[in-house]
């Protein structure tokens, strides 16, 4: 929360010298303990908040780096005229706790081609598969191994 205060200072003023940022540097520092003592804020706060970014953009860069893989794996097997597609339809439950996570985990499979998620209930998960080699291993997927390890730092 420091920083954020001290980078809408930087850019508040439209320029940065060293008065600026001196100055800067304890208005923030005035606002944090302001925060931090009228208003409840905790500093592991920043701490966990800091933690989950980090999660959250390591989950996309996998997440891309999945649906880059699942690309081609689909263009493959429609270019193949020697591999028979045969669809799937899969059922599985996740012990995901939060509908955050949940649904994440819906939105991820429905991103990655040759998948849609059909319906989710609760933990039950219906996907509709381009081919059922797709359907391998969907229920303990890289997705949920990560998931479960952010929802493991609340």
């Amino acid at each position: 929360m420091y920083l954020l205060f001290f980078l809408i200072w930087i850019i508040f003023n439209g320029q940065l010298t060293w008065e600026i940022a001196v100055f800067g540097a304890a208005i923030a520092g005035l606002m944090y303990w302001f925060i931090c003592k009228f208003l409840d804020y905790n500093p592991r706060t920043d701490l966990m908040i800091f933690i989950k970014f980090f999660q959250i953009l390591h989950y996309v860069f996998i997440l891309i780096k999945e649906i880059i893989k699942a690309n081609f794996a689909v263009i493959k097997m429609i270019m193949s005229s020697r591999y028979e597609i045969e669809p799937a339809v899969v059922r599985f439950k996740t012990d995901l706790k939060t509908p955050q996570a949940r649904i994440l985990l819906a939105n991820s499979i429905t991103l990655t081609p040759g998948t849609i998620t059909v319906s989710l209930e609760e933990d039950e998960y219906v996907v509709h598969c381009l081919d059922k080699s797709l359907a391998e291993g969907i229920s303990s997927s890289i997705f949920v191994t990560l998931l479960k390890k952010m929802e493991r730092m609340n």
